[in-house]
Parts: structure tokens; sequence; C-alpha cells
């Protein structure tokens, strides 16, 4: 499971014309599910990006997390974030998982995020979507469950 965080100002996400989530100062996530991704890499990525210290503390350090800051969270599914490009021009999407199983894992990775944060909301799995991100820093993490970076 690989996610992008980025700590923003405000994000939205916008379906068929219509903002079907929003958030102001927070974490944008983009997460992509990969095949033999299990509820262990979702409680890792959950864990990991809800304690990021990645917000700044009174000295202007990076030092408190979503919750230190009762920031907001969005969550985007993201197939392509598993597109391997090592070979050739086009991307290459065999490792990413799809489907039913891959929106029953996103759809947990929310219900375990909204346990621990009062204003999550999401995208809308599967769908073209229009993402607007207000980058803050800007700050963008890279995380990826199996630790491959």
């Amino acid at each position: 499971m690989r996610a992008v965080v980025q700590r923003v100002k405000m994000s939205k996400v916008v379906v068929d014309g219509k903002t079907i989530g929003s958030i102001g100062m927070g974490l944008n996530v983009l997460l992509g599910i990969c095949k033999g991704d299990t509820f262990e890499d979702i409680k890792y990525l959950k864990d990991k990006i809800i304690n990021l210290r990645i917000f700044q503390d009174e000295e202007e350090k990076m030092n408190k997390s979503l919750l230190d800051v009762g920031g907001e969270l969005l969550v985007i599914s993201q197939f392509t974030l598993y597109g391997d490009v090592r070979k050739g021009k086009r991307p290459s999407f065999i490792e990413a998982l799809g489907g039913e199983e891959a929106k029953a894992l996103y759809e947990e990775f929310i219900k375990q995020c909204k346990e621990m944060i009062s204003n999550v909301e999401t995208g809308e799995f599967g769908a073209d979507m229009e993402v607007t991100i207000v980058n803050d820093g800007p700050v963008t993490i890279l995380l990826d469950s199996k630790k491959t970076f």
C-alpha cells in the first residue's frame, strides 16, 4: 500500500462537477493499493499518516501530528501510484489491485481513520476525479507499507 501525503491549507475532490469531499487545514492522502495488501498494511499506513509529525510547533519545527493540530483528512484512491515505468514509456499497472478487493481495503482504511480523526472526507473509488490541493510548505511525504522506499 502506498500513499502520497501532502500537508495542505485546503483540498477538495470533485466528481461530475459536484464537490464530494473538502477539507481545510490537514492532510491530503492519495492512496494506492496493490496485490497482496492486507489489514496489516492498512494499520501501518493509517498509524504512520495520522502520527506523522509534519506540522509546525511554536518554534516553527515540524514536530506536531494531525492529531496534535486537530487537522482534517482527505483520502483519495489513486490506482496510478502503482504505475511502473522502469521499462518503456507507458506505465504498467500489473501490481495495482483493482475492483471490489481494492475498494474493500480502501473503505477499511477510511473506517479506521475515522476512528481516530473527527473529520475524514473521501473521493469516490474508481471515479474520474478533479482534485484541488493547496499544498502547505510545500510538504509532501511518500509512504509505502512494504518499506520499498
